[in-house]
């Protein structure tokens, strides 16, 4: 496929789950009509980000990948529609909980688990508290006519994960976030370091970024926003302020962006037998 339609949801999520998930499937339906063949809600969208505190009851919210809500509904919604849908949800595999992603097929089964690599901890951001580090390694699927690579919020950080991704084939990356304002540094604004992080991947391994995000503000934490889709450039396609709901659909050149790829030789003039330090422990 040397084109294909892609789309990032934004929007605001509350206490009701059944009406979080009402809300993305009605954007979803858009971005679909809109031609996206590939659809990316935000990060855990069932709920609240319930990781801004310590609360034993949240817990109980966990899901298997074949019981949870969210992972049903978007099953449901993609054979209907015929599209992909990278759907971020709160695992519970027996005594483990893992803030994971099911990817979803058009013909409405999952086709992967994959489990969220890294795992913040910090003020208004404690995850380790509820989520073990993913066990599954980076993952991609070939669907729409290409290869899809989606990490998860933290991991959109790491150079490391966008890279291996890249290796594994992927010729577009997915990043479903939760971030926004920092509780210990109202002066910190880090939606910008967060968007520079992705577009640099995506100029460092010539491969269009997918991102979605979700606003609004939850027990005092104001969430960001600037859901983006940019190419392989890192130049903008697609993107939304602070405050935006709705859906953003930009059409991938995937052609142009493998033949870039090739033309920059960063994969060619890699240096594998330099990079023992990576694998260190500091």
């Amino acid at each position: 496929m040397n084109k294909l339609k892609v789309a990032a949801l934004q929007l605001a999520f509350g206490e009701d789950t059944v009406a979080n998930i009402r809300a993305v499937a009605e954007l979803v339906r858009e971005a679909a009509g809109k031609g996206a063949k590939v659809v990316l809600p935000p990060e855990l969208f069932e709920g609240l980000y319930f990781c801004r505190v310590e609360d034993e009851s949240r817990f109980a919210d966990a899901r298997a990948v074949g019981e949870h809500p969210s992972v049903l509904a978007m099953q449901e919604l993609a054979e209907k529609l015929k599209i992909w849908i990278p759907t971020s949800f709160f695992e519970a595999d027996g005594p483990h909980y893992y803030n994971s992603l099911a990817m979803v097929g058009p013909d409405g089964k999952v086709a992967g688990v994959y489990r969220k690599s890294h795992i913040p901890d910090g003020p208004g951001y404690e995850e380790k508290f509820y989520f073990r580090p993913g066990n599954t390694g980076f993952k991609v699927w070939p669907g729409a006519g290409t290869t899809l690579g989606v990490g998860v919020c933290w991991d959109q950080w790491y150079p490391e994960t966008a890279r291996a991704m890249v290796l594994m084939g992927a010729q577009i990356l997915f990043y479903p976030t939760a971030i926004g304002t920092e509780p210990h540094d109202p002066e910190l604004d880090t939606s910008r370091l967060w968007r520079r992080a992705m577009i640099g991947h995506a100029v460092s391994n010539v491969v269009p970024v997918v991102a979605a995000n979700r606003i609004g503000v939850e027990g005092g934490q104001r969430f960001y926003g600037h859901s983006f889709i940019c190419d392989e450039r890192g130049d903008m396609l697609a993107e939304f302020g602070a405050e935006e709901t709705g859906v953003l659909v930009a059409e991938l050149d995937l052609a142009a962006a493998k033949k870039h790829r090739a033309a920059f030789g960063f994969f060619r003039d890699r240096r594998p037998d330099l990079y023992g330090r990576l694998i260190e422990d500091v």
